[in-house]
């Protein structure tokens, strides 16, 4: 399965931050924020993965992560000159994709809990044409809502409805067969003259392919669209990393359990980093190993 992470656009909600800075580049405690999305297709096992991005941007995720052999993956990079749509996506990506299943994630999305891990495993072996998510809120009518039957199998999405029909918000998570590239094309731009993620699960939908995957208690999706948010975000990331000692979202540490390095290659980069938190933890990571 190949993994794409969709990291455009303005990001005018967090101005005057993004003025000249990829939202996605702005930290969430002490990481950028694109490790978070990053990890999640990593904890999912997935080593292929491609970075959309703008002309502006672009050079600096190339910078910052390279060809991720340094990670045991596989990142390459492609401009989205304009932003229209999340479901560009699976056009700019067609030949990165090839014949494989591919996993879509926005780039300022933060998933984080125990089971998150087993629920990825879970769907990458299923079967499923195409998969979403469903994520339990106060508030439904602010976000796209998903209803579904006893087996999970989606009956409708609608966008911020007035009157939600679940509790479950969609959240920027997707996974579908090789055939949403065919569909994406045949997609006609929406009024706002972007095609539409709501349009590729609209067919699947239509064509009785589309099943949802909760996201239950334990789990955290968290909002990182405004400045309150992306704080509210890093003091959850601040918490959970000072209470109970282990990292959010650190990629070396992921890439070393998933087998995609080895220990030698972690202490590599631990060393490397030995003068900050962050590489102290990765070198406590063979400490405790060893012991």
């Amino acid at each position: 399965m190949k993994g794409i992470i969709l990291a455009g656009g303005s990001g005018t909600r967090l101005y005057p931050m993004t003025q000249v800075v990829s939202k996605h580049l702005l930290p969430i405690y002490d990481k950028p924020l694109i490790y978070y999305p990053l990890s999640v297709l990593m904890l999912a096992g997935i080593q292929d993965i491609l970075i959309i991005s703008t002309p502006e941007d672009t050079p600096i995720y190339e910078k910052l992560f390279k060809n991720g052999c340094e990670l045991g993956l596989h990142i390459s990079y492609k401009v989205q000159e304009k932003p229209r749509g999340l479901a560009e996506a699976f056009i700019l990506g067609e030949d990165f994709i090839g014949d494989d299943r591919v996993c879509l994630i926005l780039g300022d999305n933060v998933f984080y809990g125990q089971d998150l891990t087993k629920i990825l495993r879970k769907v990458i072996s299923s079967d499923s044409s195409s998969v979403i998510f469903g994520y339990p809120v106060k508030d439904a009518s602010a976000f796209g809502v998903v209803e579904f039957d006893k087996n999970r199998n989606v009956i409708s999405i609608e966008e911020k409805p007035k009157e939600p029909k679940s509790n479950y918000a969609v959240p920027g998570l997707y996974f579908y067969d090789n055939s949403v590239v065919d569909i994406a094309k045949r997609i006609l731009p929406s009024e706002r003259g972007e095609i539409e993620i709501t349009s590729i699960n609209n067919y699947y939908l239509e064509h009785e392919q589309l099943k949802v995957e909760l996201l239950g208690r334990g789990m955290a999706w968290l909002d990182t669209g405004t400045p309150q948010g992306m704080l509210k975000a890093s003091e959850y990331v601040e918490a959970v990393q000072s209470r109970q000692g282990f990292y959010i979202a650190c990629l070396e540490e992921i890439a070393w359990r998933r087998g995609f390095i080895d220990d030698a290659q972690l202490r590599l980069i631990g060393d490397k980093l030995k003068m900050t938190d962050y590489g102290k933890y990765i070198l406590s990571l063979l400490d405790e190993e060893h012991k």
